[in-house]
């Protein structure tokens, strides 16, 4: 199967990359120079020549904080320009994957949050992604809005890369505790968006393999949870471990307001797909030591 995926260096994007082929798929990518979501044209063309079975829309504005200052350029790229891309999808009738983000609610349900729950975007992003959301359903009905939550990878800048470097940098890390969310490692997502992508191509409108989803890794923590495993890890190698202190939001301002609860229900992918990601702290274990081994590649000092 032949997927083309909208960006180049992203998490999942890059996760793609990485795991499509050894599940048998081929992965072709567009982005910039040839396709800026910032300023795209009409993207069929492009699309047309790739010949792909299933888009995967993985590019994204995602700077959360930016954009509160920038709040017309995440428009652009996360709402704007998904919406022209869906339209190209509809036109060429081919099956399209959108990613979202647990930041289209408001935090405030007690329990973990469902495909059909209000919306209620506390920022920026989370409008602009909402927004893209409401485009791609409205402009193609083969569509899957896949809603993920704090991704992170073995690359890129990530709240797990940042832990481990402040880690070694500090005596102490205070950490926000009253926040909930299910931790997501990008290529447990990449899995789950390839066994997807397999299933559409061969799905007809209105199917119930299209619509909404979420997929997160099982489980929940908070911040200070997520980066006291962090810290966990590096201690059993023998590395340093400072202490990690659970801190309120409040003491820890941002331009952007995040949700409480960012804890996504999958059930639903389980029933309809069967498909469960592993736990957060499975996930989490797996990226460090995909770390640990670059350190070691590297001759980094502190490895143990």
């Amino acid at each position: 199967m032949r997927i083309l995926v909208t960006g180049l260096r992203g998490q999942v994007a890059s996760a793609l990359a990485e795991e499509g082929p050894a599940s048998g798929h081929e992965i072709m990518h567009l982005g910039r120079p040839d396709l800026d979501m910032a300023n795209p044209a009409d993207p069929e063309a492009l699309i047309a020549m790739a010949r792909p079975d299933v888009i995967v829309n993985a590019a994204a504005y995602t700077a959360v904080d930016r954009a509160e200052s920038e709040p017309d350029l995440a428009m652009a790229i996360n709402a704007h320009a998904a919406g022209r891309l869906a339209v190209a999808a509809a036109r060429l009738d081919l099956p399209l994957i959108q990613l979202s983000t647990d930041y289209v609610f408001d935090g405030t349900r007690a329990t973990p949050y469902l495909e059909a729950d209000p919306t209620g975007p506390l920022g920026a992003y989370g409008r602009s992604k909402l927004a893209g959301e409401q485009a791609v359903a409205a402009s193609h009905p083969r569509h899957v809005i896949l809603r993920t939550a704090w991704v992170y990878a073995h690359g890129g800048t990530n709240f797990v890369r940042t832990m481990r470097r402040l880690a070694r940098e500090r005596p102490e890390l205070r950490v926000v505790g009253d926040q909930l969310g299910c931790p997501t490692y990008a290529t447990d997502l990449a899995r789950v968006i390839l066994a997807m992508a397999g299933r559409l191509p061969d799905s007809r409108a209105g199917s119930e393999a299209f619509g909404i989803y979420h997929a997160a890794g099982a489980g929940e923590t908070s911040w200070a949870g997520f980066a006291r495993a962090i810290v966990g890890h590096r201690a059993a190698r023998g590395a340093p471990a400072p202490p990690v202190v659970p801190i309120p939001s409040s003491e820890f301002p941002t331009p952007a307001r995040r949700p409480a609860n960012s804890r996504l229900d999958c059930s639903k992918l389980a029933r309809i797909y069967g498909i469960r990601l592993p736990h957060w702290e499975d996930g989490l274990s797996r990226c460090l030591a995909r770390l640990d081994e670059a350190d070691l590649a590297t001759g980094y000092p502190e490895t143990p």
